[in-house]
């Protein structure tokens, strides 16, 4: 049992671990409308005439400069091979600038995908010009880092843009290499060593700059994505915010609702009270059978008040404001106020609380309701004497769940799927509230709760709750 117990702990510490790093996971994208005018300004009012001024200045060189006169056999074919893509880049790049230039016009997906597509393209394209060009030490390599830049700011997608740029470091990479190959091609039909051989490239000391400019790319490409991941951030806070700001609106005005009900309420269950009691002195010699009926109208009266009473006390919950919340602070804040310490209840609670819990957005009351409800109810079915063990745990979704069990006599199994209904009660004077504002609670904030028990073995109540959560909208 011990052995159990440790290995679920360890899972749980995973887990925990695991959750530092789905915080580098984005959550969101902006909005269309956002990229729309991301990719109007930097694409249509910047790179569109930059792009044109570049790839007319490359087609010069690669056609009409003096610049690859007296070429090798080798390199002779590699100028030929990036000269036939160049013209096919070069209507590429004619179709793609016409579509974004007239973006207003067309759907959006389409320049979109123009985009993403026209980015992969562009690094195969630099590619060529660096074969051509030098290898590894091209001055295009240059180009290759404002184009990562570029991709980080116009594909605020994590995946699509971390492999465009991952691709754009591989073209720098496969360029340099075939450059090299093509020099010891060059080298064995000239029977000597060219300057762009692969002997110096390989190792050694030449070797460093090549590795340190491979290292500086991918470098870039992290930090693009860093940049992505902040402004992930930013957006869900800002969301959050907007999120909370209205719940805490509607809730509000429920909460007054119901108090102005409960009040108005009350008012009359008063009058009925006060004259069934005035019946029942005034009749005390009356026929048994009606005193009974007047007894039953004061019971029923006296119920619906503690029903009443509770809804103003559920009212005032929606006052609070959320904040951030260490679970495991408000569940020592919760047992100690269902087992104070000098109420002599011969109870004994088992915690086992995983650490490095990711914090929840909560009201502290909703939350507080939530647990108090659960462990009153374990207590309840104990009777004053037994077990009670409460948990919590890190589970995968980037949730944390909370488990809390007694050995108690258990439920019955013909009860199970009522508990969680108003007003339904196994408890002599109860309201049969308690559960259902447990489970309203948790489901406000996209949880779950669950129960598990068997007769004469116990009770427990399972509470999943995502981590950082916003309350629903409904």
């Amino acid at each position: 049992m011990d052995l159990t117990g440790k290995a679920e702990r360890e899972w749980a510490g995973l887990l925990a671990r695991l959750a530092k790093w789905q915080a580098l996971r984005l959550r969101s994208s902006p909005p269309a409308g956002a990229v729309a005018d991301r990719i109007r300004f930097i694409e249509r009012g910047l790179l569109v005439p930059v792009k044109a001024v570049f790839l007319l200045l490359s087609i010069y060189l690669l056609f009409f400069s003096n610049w690859y006169e007296g070429l090798t056999l080798p390199r002779a074919e590699a100028l030929q091979m990036v000269r036939s893509f160049t013209l096919i880049y070069f209507f590429l790049c004619v179709g793609s600038s016409a579509l974004i230039l007239g973006m207003d016009q067309v759907p959006f997906e389409w320049v979109r995908r123009s985009v993403f597509a026209m980015s992969m393209v562009d690094g195969v394209f630099l590619g060529g010009l660096t074969v051509v060009s030098g290898g590894f030490e091209s001055l295009v390599y240059w180009v290759f880092i404002g184009l990562l830049i570029r991709n980080a700011l116009i594909i605020p997608e994590g995946i699509p843009q971390v492999v465009v740029n991952l691709m754009t470091c591989f073209y720098y990479t496969l360029a340099g290499l075939l450059e090299n190959s093509v020099g010891d091609a060059e080298a064995d039909l000239i029977g000597s060593i060219s300057p762009y051989g692969t002997t110096d490239v390989g190792m050694g000391e030449s070797a460093e700059p090549v590795v340190l400019r491979v290292v500086l790319l991918l470098l870039v490409t992290a930090c693009g994505y860093g940049v992505q991941v902040l402004f992930d951030k930013e957006r869900l806070v800002e969301r959050e915010a907007d999120a909370f700001a209205q719940r805490q609106a509607q809730l509000q005005t429920a909460g007054r609702l119901a108090a102005e009900i409960a009040h108005q309420l009350k008012n009359p269950l008063g009058i009925i009270n006060n004259a069934a009691y005035t019946l029942q002195r005034v009749a005390k010699d009356a026929d048994p059978k009606l005193l009974q009926q007047v007894e039953i109208i004061r019971e029923e009266v006296q119920r619906s008040d503690r029903i009443i009473t509770e809804l103003m006390g559920y009212a005032q919950l929606v006052e609070g404001r959320v904040e951030r919340l260490d679970l495991n602070v408000e569940i020592e804040r919760a047992v100690a106020s269902v087992f104070p310490s000098g109420a002599g209840y011969t109870v004994e609670v088992d915690r086992s609380l995983a650490r490095n819990l990711p914090p929840l957005m909560m009201q502290r009351a909703h939350l507080g309701e939530v647990l108090g409800n659960l462990l009153q109810n374990a207590r309840e079915a104990l009777k004053g004497r037994g077990r009670v063990s409460v948990s919590s745990s890190y589970t995968e979704g980037f949730a944390v769940e909370v488990r809390i069990a007694d050995d108690g006599p258990g439920i019955d199994p013909g009860f199970r799927e009522k508990i969680f209904e108003p007003y339904f009660t196994t408890k002599e004077k109860g309201t049969g509230l308690g559960l259902a504002i447990v489970k309203h609670n948790v489901e406000l904030y996209g949880g779950k709760v669950s129960v598990e028990s068997e007769l004469g073995k116990g009770t427990a109540f399972i509470l999943s709750l995502p981590a950082g959560t916003m309350m629903k909208l409904r």
